[in-house]
């Protein structure tokens, strides 16, 4: 049983990783942190504590909610989906909410949980790395208890999925929205397992992946992927920032099953000089990361549809 801590910024993908972790045997979530990144925080913090209570085969989880605060915010107009996945029907078939909210903030939380456990944790990350990094600064000795951080963010692409006017267009979301807290974690030794920009590539959000979850409306867990993933943009004749491809759940997945991409170690580095703050680049006597870099494709669709057929139980 491995033991896991979960912190995620409130998009629709995390919502989904969150979903998932919890029809994963052999794992064990000891804490749930949302951070108000790609998402409201509100909203991000109720969705979650929803996904446990109906999703959740009874967990006895709560949810922590983020006060981190960015250098760099994400355009208002992605984070609004957090309300829209607020409001979906699935999530709503009871009146109150049975999951929680702890009592302390989120580094907070996740420096106490990590601090009581017994047996090393695994970070599943796919949002900014805030939250870490102020526990680490909060209570240092936590980081003999992180077994690995697996973290979706950061690219060693030249182009990244940033276009914002105090940016040089190098570096990607997570990393971006807060480049020190970025660096302040890189500069651990705790092993960090990376899914970065181009590590996704081969898992786009196609027409045929959502058809393929709606023709199978009956399982109540596909039914709330399709649903999940109507908010967001669909994947048309050209790529934007804002085209979706499956970076968490990916991250996720991988986590549960590593057999399911390759990987390579690369030395690496973190930029917090403006305006490449938050670029993530190559270094040939940098830290070591492992990084994803192929997908077998078919087989990660495999895999989301038979962990979310396990919410039919």
């Amino acid at each position: 049983m491995e033991k896991v801590y979960f912190s995620h910024d409130g998009a629709v993908d995390d919502f989904i990783s969150l979903f998932l972790l919890l029809q994963m045997e052999n794992v064990e979530l000891i804490g749930v942190g949302a951070i108000g990144a790609d998402s409201y925080v509100e909203p991000a913090v109720s969705v979650s504590r929803k996904i446990i209570d109906r999703f959740g085969h009874g967990a006895q989880l709560e949810v922590a909610q983020s006060n981190s605060r960015p250098a760099h915010p994400f355009p208002k107009e992605w984070r609004l989906d957090s309300y829209s996945e607020n409001n979906l029907a699935i999530l709503n078939e009871q009146t109150a909410i049975k999951t929680p909210l702890a009592d302390k903030l989120a580094h907070e939380d996740l420096a106490d949980k990590l601090m009581q456990s017994t047996e090393p944790v695994t970070l599943v990350m796919t949002g900014p790395l805030s939250d870490l990094a102020r526990a680490l600064k909060l209570q240092p000795a936590i980081s003999t208890k992180i077994k690995r951080i697996v973290w979706m963010g950061g690219t060693f692409m030249e182009a990244g999925n940033v276009a914002e006017p105090d940016s040089d267009g190098t570096q990607e979301w997570n990393a971006f929205w807060d480049p020190e807290a970025t660096k302040i974690v890189f500069d651990t030794d705790i092993p960090i397992e990376m899914v970065a920009l181009e590590s996704t590539i081969n898992v786009p959000l196609t027409n045929s992946v959502r058809n393929s979850w709606a023709q199978q409306h009956e399982h109540v867990g596909l039914d709330f992927l399709a649903n999940s993933y109507a908010f967001v943009p669909e994947l048309n004749q050209f790529e934007t920032n804002s085209t979706y491809y499956l970076w968490d759940v990916l991250t996720t997945c991988y986590f549960y099953d590593a057999s399911l991409v390759q990987t390579k170690r690369v030395n690496c580095d973190v930029s917090i000089t403006a305006p490449s703050d938050g670029r993530t680049f190559l270094k040939e006597d940098g830290r070591p990361v492992t990084l994803v870099h192929d997908v077998d494709n078919a087989r990660f669709f495999q895999t989301i549809q038979k962990l979310a057929k396990r919410a039919d139980d």
